[in-house]
């Protein structure tokens, strides 16, 4: 009686997947005879110019702009300019604020600084290398601070040197 019951369920489930897929033909049909489309042509780019950047002696737009005792303290005609076929190190890539002295190392009869350039890096440096993307080289390490020395735009066509100094920050 079990096995005659089964058998009649299986039957009757297999009768019902006869499904009329007569609407569906019907649609692709459809789709098959509509006209193909055809693809658009591929744009056309204008060739890249290159540009060629000239503003490199005048003074940065964010930099504070130099007073008039300054400006009138620079010699006409004064030799000061950056050496611009020299090597550049690997520090002058960052803005001098982003840079920060971190401490000190005595090695032998040499003073080294220790600067963090604010991506997690500590550099070694001493006098004589370059920082900041002013042309700046350091001119004296001490325990505390450095002092570097700076070649920037004086605004009217010339180069003026610029102190500053990157103190030693103590951590928190």
């Amino acid at each position: 009686m079990k096995r005659a019951a089964s058998i009649l369920v299986c039957a009757a489930l297999l009768g019902g997947c006869g499904v009329d897929f007569s609407d569906l033909d019907t649609w692709m049909t459809e789709v098959r005879a509509r006209p193909k489309g055809a693809i658009e042509p591929i744009p056309v780019f204008k060739p890249y110019e290159s540009f060629t950047y000239s503003a490199q002696s005048l003074r940065a737009p964010f930099d504070k702009p130099l007073s008039a005792k300054e400006t009138a303290a620079i010699a006409p005609g004064s030799e000061v300019k950056p050496d611009l076929l020299r090597p550049r190190e690997f520090l002058e890539r960052f803005n001098f604020e982003q840079l920060s002295m971190v401490g000190t190392l005595a090695q032998k009869d040499a003073m080294w600084a220790l600067l963090a350039d604010g991506e997690g890096g500590v550099h070694r440096v001493r006098v004589g290398n370059y920082v900041g993307k002013d042309h700046g080289k350091i001119v004296e390490t001490t325990e505390t601070s450095i002092g570097v020395e700076e070649i920037v735009p004086n605004g009217v066509g010339g180069w003026i040197r610029k102190p500053r100094t990157i103190t030693l920050t103590e951590e928190k």
